[in-house]
Order: structure tokens, then sequence, then C-alpha cells
């Protein structure tokens, strides 16, 4: 699941970048843009937390201090 979130995340992340290297190359109109990276940005911040900094939490019986 880990993994699968981070790749999904990592493309999405692709997403918002690239469709802006095609504009500035006019590849693509600047309504494409706007949608592929809203979409990029939603699936990003979707499944990033899934991933990122996910810690596990110690239960303080497992704790010897």
């Amino acid at each position: 699941m880990r993994t699968i979130a981070m790749i999904l995340a990592l493309v999405a992340l692709a997403a918002t970048i690239i469709p802006s290297c095609l504009f500035f190359a006019g590849a693509i109109t600047h309504n494409a843009v706007q949608w592929i990276a809203l979409i990029g940005t939603g699936v990003w911040f979707a499944t990033a937390p899934l991933w990122l900094g996910a810690e596990k939490r110690v239960d303080e019986t497992e704790v010897e201090i």
C-alpha cells in the first residue's frame, strides 16, 4: 500500500511540474495546464500523507525507562 501511494504521489507531482514546462515550450494550452495541474495537486495531497513522515506510534507499555 505504501509503495503504491508513493508511486501515485510521485506521478502526481510530475503532473504538476511537467505541464508547465510543456506550456513554456508551446506544446499544450494554458487551459490544459490548469486542469492537469489541478488533478495532479489533488492526487498529491491525497496520497503524499500516506507515505511521507508516517511514523509508528510507540505504546507506553513497550517503552522501558
